[in-house]
């Protein structure tokens, strides 16, 4: 084990001692907080050299960031259960049968999700909750199916306290994917977050307006390029947590991610950006997370361990691992000031877009070469991964987004933009949209922005009406009702609200351009 210095122990100690006493901090969030500063003085893992100056950083000068998964970890990050399989088989580990009908099916899905672990504690993924529920509706009365699938969703909403919190819907149009498109319509609560997987070739356009209409109640389904996602990732592919693409049975080991901008700034010029100082910077990431892998796989005995393994919920050789960024667009902006270009800002030059692209290409370069053996799913390499930012970040806009403030006045100029960056992430990225409350009347004009940006190879995008309660802060959901009690000193159930209000303070989030 490595040393850990007593000023660390100290500072660790008083963050516990804040937390125990923290007025805002519900139970089972104090519990979480500080089981988390407990692993963060764990160091077992054979770090490596140079990865301290570019992790331990102040938030202006770190390159890389852990995102909170502290050094020894005891579970892969994200964990893609097999639904269908416990849906036709039941659980030996859970004394549980094969359900025969819905009140069943949503009990024993109910009490598996209690056993799914993630880093957040709560399962990322709770299953293509349309197909796994469409076989016990079809003789059912609706209405009946209806309050059933309503209480369903009620308890996910009040006991799975995390918003990364992620089911699938689609590409088909199913009874049941009806009847939860009205209930997430009609309860507007921020868990689970959900993805329609879109194809216009496969779904009927009647029900992906039912889908434009419970997002603009609700800020969900958002809509995934279900033919591009299926190109790269195969048939057995999910969404889970914010937007990540991942294999179903297997999931992610860790992500971590770059910062990009703050790597420009110790950039002389581009050329020492992209020859040097990203190379560097990239190298000691990769090794960082293939240290990671090894002792989830080798030390930490989970795979060997879990029901999830042994009963083959999950398997290991179908993971993989999330290499993330952020920041793309200051990245670009600082590296073409220092060229003497300020003027040439990401979102609103041809030369900005043109950067980007070389930087992404330069990424997506170094992961093509870069091979660990445990990410057999993805050919023994990475998914790249557009990552969504998190509550601390100032100045720091998510993946390779435009930053709030500087999109381009038409939408069309935005969407052309994305398009050369979305073709880059298989495990996720997206972008989102407030629309107009006047478009309730005309649903029809989203799914059109849909069609068109698919088309042109767009990934993942997410609507919300401006007027909505329920709003996407980055790739999760948060009630802007549940963000001022937090403001006001007030206990919030889901952990993720405080991320939601950090968001709003410091990456501006309510102020996205309404279209």
């Amino acid at each position: 084990m490595r040393n850990i210095s007593m000023e660390r122990v100290e500072k660790t100690r008083e963050t516990m001692l804040e937390t125990v006493k923290s007025p805002t901090l519900t139970h089972e969030q104090k519990v979480a907080t500080m089981a988390n500063l407990a692993d963060s003085l764990l160091e077992v893992m054979d770090l490596p050299d140079g990865l301290d100056e570019l992790l331990n950083q102040p938030i202006d000068k770190q390159c890389i960031c852990d995102l909170s998964e502290g050094h020894a970890p005891l579970r892969p990050r994200y964990i893609i259960p097999d639904y269908a399989k416990f849906m036709k088989e039941g659980s030996g580990f859970l004394n549980l049968e094969a359900p025969k009908d819905l009140f069943e099916a949503i009990n024993d899905l109910l009490i598996f999700y209690r056993h799914v672990p993630s880093v957040t504690n709560f399962p990322v993924y709770v299953g293509a909750l349309d197909k796994l529920l469409d076989p016990f509706v079809q003789d059912m009365d609706e209405e009946l199916a209806y309050k059933l699938i309503r209480l369903f969703f009620i308890n996910m909403d009040r006991t799975i306290l995390d918003s990364f919190s992620h089911g699938n819907i689609g590409p088909e149009d199913t009874k049941a994917g009806r009847i939860i498109l009205k209930v997430i319509a009609d309860t507007k609560d921020a868990v689970p977050n959900m993805t329609m997987k879109y194809d216009e070739d496969i779904t009927p356009d009647a029900f992906a307006i039912e889908c434009v209409r419970a997002a603009l109640a609700s800020a969900k389904p958002s809509f995934g390029n279900h033919r591009m996602f299926k190109s790269e990732l195969g048939e057995d592919y999910v969404i889970a947590s914010c937007y990540n693409g991942l294999k179903y049975g297997g999931g992610s080991y860790t992500l971590v991610r770059l910062i990009l901008g703050n790597i420009a700034k110790r950039a002389k010029d581009t050329e020492d950006f992209l020859k040097n100082q990203l190379p560097y910077v990239m190298d000691i990431q990769a090794r960082y997370m293939d240290e990671r892998i090894r002792f989830i796989v080798e030390e930490s005995g989970f795979f060997e361990n879990n029901f999830l393994a042994k009963e083959g919920f999950i398997h290991r050789d179908k993971f993989t691992a999330m290499y993330g960024l952020v920041g793309l667009a200051e990245a670009v902006d600082i590296l073409l000031a220092k060229e003497g270009h300020p003027e040439w800002r990401f979102g609103h030059s041809d030369e900005a877009t043109r950067l980007g692209i070389r930087i992404m290409d330069a990424i997506e370069d170094f992961n093509n070469h870069h091979y660990n053996k445990y990410c057999e799913a993805t050919g023994g390499h990475f998914l790249l991964h557009a990552q969504v930012g998190i509550a601390s970040d100032i100045g720091v806009t998510p993946g390779t987004r435009i930053p709030i403030g500087e999109e381009p006045e038409n939408l069309v100029d935005q969407l052309n933009i994305l398009s050369h960056f979305h073709h880059y992430f298989p495990s996720g990225t997206g972008d989102i949209f407030p629309i107009d409350m006047t478009v309730h009347r005309n649903p029809e004009y989203v799914l059109d922005i849909v069609k068109g940006s698919f088309r042109k190879n767009l990934r993942y995008l997410s609507f919300y009406a401006a007027d909505s309660d329920v709003i996407r802060i980055t790739g999760y959901l948060v009630k802007k009702s549940e963000i001022e009690k937090l403001e006001h000193g007030q206990n919030v159930k889901h952990d993720t609200t405080a991320l939601g209000m950090g968001a709003k303070h410091n990456g501006h989030i309510l102020e996205r351009k309404v279209r």
